[in-house]
């Protein structure tokens, strides 16, 4: 690409950069997005030289979906490296596994995804520090000092605290220590952490990304080539690599990106200002409402606000008859899909959160329908 047209992609609209993202030169006669890639070995006579020689090493498919993906999370800038991962967890353990060693210390969220701790658990195991400390009030300053690793999950997941990501950044890079940001229920579009001073961005492509529920799918961004070449090797060791249809099918749903973001995420702002009218919810979350305790925060350094929203019935009995009566609104685990999904996230044991506390993930449909639905479960399900 020349230079001129990497300019033009860096300044290009969100809608245009997805629906362009990591698409190959046109040639005649040739689709505009190749199709999936099956190939356990390539053809490879004499010296290894070029990129594809086996596929747990690299693939074509792959690659355009890893081009797409770092067009969106840093526009115009050809210095950062995406690595794609078979699923989020995936994504998550080739960064921590690949930049601590034993005597090393990481700061993790306490609030965050409830398999952080088994990840946890897993790196005490191989000698290393593991710390935790909540995602907003900047509580990460405090147990900083002679980490090596800054982990973020900002907004966090279930409970949508956000955290000032660049402040953190500035702060673990001044005690010499590596951040890293699960961007999951931001998105590229909703948030962009490279430009807010972390080394990696890392999200669970399962989500918003591909926002259809179908495929599981992690990437790792980085701006540093020798950090993000341990992160290759972790994936060459692991073998947790993305199968070639899945890659596939998430650039192919990244094009409509831009319009199921803006549409779940209007949505879910909808939803929220119509929960706060209700007097059976607390604890009513979602950073894009001007009264959320972390809207300030949010406000300044993200452009859309997410899809989920979470808020907490009073009692477990009351939630899982919110949930039953929705007519509208599966009852599933994951969140970012075309269709609305809920759950009572403390049926899985692993979250902090109260027995009623419900995540409602934000889909596609009319937004006055959702509400309609959502409402009337409600209702419906009082005492």
């Amino acid at each position: 690409m020349s230079d001129d047209a990497t300019r033009d992609e860096g300044r290009a609209g969100d809608g245009t950069r997805a629906v362009r993202a990591g698409l190959p030169e046109p040639v005649k006669h040739e689709p505009t997005l190749p199709g999936p890639v099956f190939a356990a070995h390539f053809h490879l006579p004499g010296e290894v030289t070029g990129p594809y020689a086996y596929g747990r090493d690299d693939n074509p498919t792959w690659t355009l979906l890893e081009r797409a993906v770092g067009e969106l999370e840093a526009p115009g800038r050809e210095d950062v490296e995406t690595l794609v991962f078979a699923s989020g967890m995936a994504a998550i353990s080739a960064v921590l596994f690949s930049q601590l060693r034993a005597g090393d210390a990481v700061v993790l969220p306490s609030d965050g995804y409830q398999v952080l701790p088994l990840v946890g658990a897993q790196l005490e195991a191989y000698g290393i520090e593991v710390r935790t400390a909540p995602t907003g009030g900047d509580a990460q300053l405090d147990v900083l000092d002679g980490a090596r690793l800054l982990w973020i999950e900002s907004p966090s997941n279930p409970g949508l605290d956000v955290c000032d990501i660049r402040r953190l950044a500035e702060a673990a890079h001044a005690r010499g220590a590596l951040v890293a940001v699960d961007n999951t229920l931001a998105t590229p579009l909703g948030q962009r952490p490279l430009e807010l001073g972390a080394d990696f961005s890392v999200a669970s492509g399962t989500k918003q990304l591909t926002g259809h529920g179908d495929v599981l799918l992690g990437y790792v961004t980085g701006r540093n080539a020798e950090t993000m070449a341990a992160v290759r090797r972790w994936r060459k060791i692991a073998g947790a690599i993305s199968g070639p249809m899945e890659a596939w099918l998430a650039h192919r749903s990244i094009a409509t990106l831009q319009m199921r973001v803006d549409r779940q995420d209007a949505t879910a702002l909808v939803l929220a200002e119509a929960l706060r009218q209700r007097p059976e919810i607390s604890g009513l979350r979602y950073p894009g409402l001007p009264d959320d305790p972390a809207h300030k925060i949010a406000a300044q350094q993200m452009r859309r606000y997410g899809c989920v929203v979470s808020f907490t019935l009073p009692t477990r009995a009351r939630a899982e008859r919110f949930l039953e009566a929705l007519h509208l609104v599966e009852d599933a685990t994951s969140f970012g899909g075309v269709r609305s999904t809920a759950e009572r996230r403390g049926r899985w044991g692993g979250d902090a959160v109260a027995e009623g506390f419900v995540r409602m993930s934000v889909g596609a449909e009319d937004p006055e329908d959702l509400v309609a639905d959502v409402l009337r479960a409600l209702d419906e399900s009082a005492d």
